[in-house]
């Protein structure tokens, strides 16, 4: 069973709820709970893409290995066009 939490909504907010809620055919509720997936699962995505960037950040740091914009541009659009090709060769600090 699913665990019961208040919140405080201003009355505003709660009016626009209520009125989708009737335009819709759905519950407050399940609005709630959707805007309430909806910005968990997006915040959850932030924090791995942030986790992701400092990671290649550290990677990077440690190899020096960096790769120009265009070579790596290039080298995704003959990807896109099924052509098989090397990977861009790094450019140094």
């Amino acid at each position: 069973m699913a665990a019961t939490t208040t919140i405080r909504l201003p009355p505003k907010l709660r009016a626009r709820l209520g009125s989708l809620a009737k335009q819709t055919g759905r519950s407050a509720h399940s609005l709630i709970i959707e805007a309430v997936e909806r910005h968990a699962a997006y915040e959850e995505q932030l924090r791995s893409l942030v986790k992701e960037a400092l990671a290649a950040d550290a990677d990077i740091d440690k190899t020096g290995e960096v790769y120009r914009a265009e070579d790596v541009h290039a080298w995704m659009s003959r990807l896109a066009l099924g052509e098989t090709s090397g990977r861009p060769k790094p450019w140094r600090k």
